[in-house]
């Protein structure tokens, strides 16, 4: 819990990084793991022995995805670096404020493609977890409805951090075109989301 604790210390404090969009993923990874413990509870039980293999499936998907969220928190501290720098250059000159806008559009567009990946992680890992929360553990099933609202925080916290740097684009038709996937996502990932809670609900209150 030390190295949790200071995570946190961190993210609570002034420091730039780690910030929301690392967070997101983090918690796009806790929501991962939780589907993974699901699988884990229910692989090699003969009651569910008929879903042993697409169980199977699912932990080696919801590992590879645990440990891109981690990679996408790391890569979010990492693309913030530059831009941060970026609103500090000097730009008195046409050719300074040139060369800021340029550098700091390509910046942008980094820092913006990050938490995309993360909205799309989320994606990808809630259908391990729905077929977990339909047929892993019904000991465990409360923790796939656990873990599908961690995906679900982590894409609309993902979406922000998104339309913050989108916001300050030059380029509108780009900024444009990367909201209308950050929406698309929103959209899908929220239905499937929601859809899979559903389930998960009727499943521990039945």
């Amino acid at each position: 819990m030390e190295e949790w604790n200071g995570y946190l210390e961190v993210l609570a404090s002034k420091a730039p990084v780690p910030g929301g969009g690392g967070a997101s993923a983090v918690c796009g990874a806790l929501g991962a793991a939780l589907g993974e413990m699901v699988g884990n509870l229910t692989t090699g039980k003969k009651k569910y022995l008929q879903w042993e293999d697409e169980v199977q499936t699912c932990l080696g998907d919801l590992k590879a995805s645990r440990s891109q969220f981690l990679f996408l928190s790391a890569e979010d501290a990492r693309v913030f670096e530059p831009l941060s720098k970026a609103y500090g250059m000097k730009a008195e000159t046409d050719e300074e404020r040139r060369k800021k806008e340029e550098y700091m559009e390509g910046c942008l567009n980094e820092a913006a493609a990050v938490p995309l990946k993360i909205m799309e992680e989320c994606i990808k890992a809630m259908g391990p977890v729905e077929l977990l929360a339909l047929h892993g553990s019904r000991l465990a099933v409360s923790d796939a409805g656990v873990g599908i609202q961690f995906l679900r925080s982590a894409l609309l916290g993902a979406v922000m951090n998104v339309y913050i740097n989108t916001k300050l684009m030059k380029n509108r038709e780009q900024a444009e075109h990367l909201n209308q996937m950050a929406d698309q996502f929103v959209k899908e990932g929220t239905e499937k989301a929601d859809r899979i809670y559903g389930i998960v609900l009727e499943a521990v209150k039945g």
